[in-house]
């Protein structure tokens, strides 16, 4: 082969070795794709995602009715505003009957009913569901002539009948079996239409609130102060008003009257209540009887929808968290699926 031969070959072999090196290369896409094709289908990221955003829970809740209530209820809308910061809620307290008249009327979303609902009041459109349980305690001053004598023997139904419904008891030396004390008792009962005063009635030989005997009072604080500012009074109150909140004891000023639920003419251990702790674990467990022990309910005009329904399906979820918090009972496995069943 001659030289100049030779060099001519050298340079076409170059060139093809330099036109290859600059061909089309195989990229990952196309490497996958001479894989089998899978049995499912593919995830296709995008820039834009196509899922529809669930929308913001927003709008006022208005609430009014039972001072029972009221407590726990402004922690639920405290809590359930923390997870939806534009749901606004107007929550007012005046008494159980407010509550019943406000909700058929259509004046607020929601009534706050601490007591039964009447058939009557079912045909008018309420609807209504259980979300807590509570009780009424019969309240007296702490500096009541008799306390040591009520604390020890605690006080027996029938002389409960006797100072709210008969008027047979009138002096303290009465209802401890002491005739030479002589100081008169006053009485006082709520004149709101309310379920305290309800529940209270029915624990005195199935009677209603135009039974109890009394001065009339406004408000579950107000017949607490009357209380509290009386030696010679007696009430009655809801827990959380009988009991202090923050320190979990017996409301200052004030003593919870022992119920001598047996009979037996002395207070048990597990009939004085002495701080909120107890008086809810008595409730729970039904060691304090029921009446004055009660359910508390929400009532709408109707089943309700939309925002309301929300907000009322999560107190039946996840606000029941807060309700040992707030000084409330749980309601029992049972009626709790039963509630928000009738929810859903």
């Amino acid at each position: 082969m001659s030289k100049p031969f030779y060099s001519v070959m050298m340079v076409v072999v170059l060139v093809a070795i330099t036109l290859a090196a600059c061909g089309p290369k195989a990229t990952p896409t196309q490497a996958i794709a001479t894989q089998p094709p899978s049995t499912e289908a593919p995830v296709i990221a995008t820039a834009t995602s196509t899922a529809t955003a669930v929308p913001e829970l927003e709008g006022t809740i208005t609430i009014s009715g039972a001072f029972a209530l009221y407590p726990m209820m402004t922690r639920w809308g405290e809590e359930f505003q923390k997870i939806h910061p534009n749901v606004q809620f107007d929550i007012s307290a005046g008494g159980a009957g407010k509550g019943m008249t406000d909700a058929l009327s259509g004046a607020v979303d929601i009534g706050m009913v601490s007591r039964g609902v009447t058939a009557d009041e079912e045909a008018n459109g309420a609807y209504w569901v259980a979300v807590t349980k509570d009780a009424v305690f019969p309240t007296v001053n702490a500096e009541n002539p008799v306390l040591g004598d009520l604390l020890a023997k605690g006080v027996k139904n029938d002389i409960f009948i006797g100072i709210f419904i008969t008027g047979e008891i009138t002096t303290w030396g009465q209802v401890v079996g002491r005739p030479e004390i002589t100081d008169k008792i006053h009485v006082y009962t709520r004149s709101d239409a309310c379920g305290a005063a309800d529940i209270w009635a029915k624990y005195l030989g199935n009677k209603k609130q135009e039974n109890l005997l009394g001065i009339g009072v406004n408000g579950d604080p107000g017949l607490l102060d009357a209380v509290v500012k009386d030696p010679l009074g007696i009430g009655y109150n809801n827990l959380g008003f009988a009991f202090d909140l923050s320190s979990g004891k017996v409301a200052v000023g004030a003593v919870i009257v022992p119920l001598d639920a047996n009979e037996n003419g002395q207070a048990d251990p597990d009939e004085v209540m002495d701080s909120m702790a107890k008086a809810t674990d008595a409730v729970a467990t039904g060691k304090y009887p029921t009446p004055p022990g009660r359910f508390e309910n929400l009532v709408t005009k109707g089943k309700p929808s939309g925002l309301v329904q929300t907000f009322m399906e999560w107190i039946l979820t996840d606000g029941q968290q807060f309700v040992g918090e707030a000084g409330y009972v749980q309601l029992p496995p049972d009626m709790l699926s039963e509630s928000l069943a009738k929810v859903r």
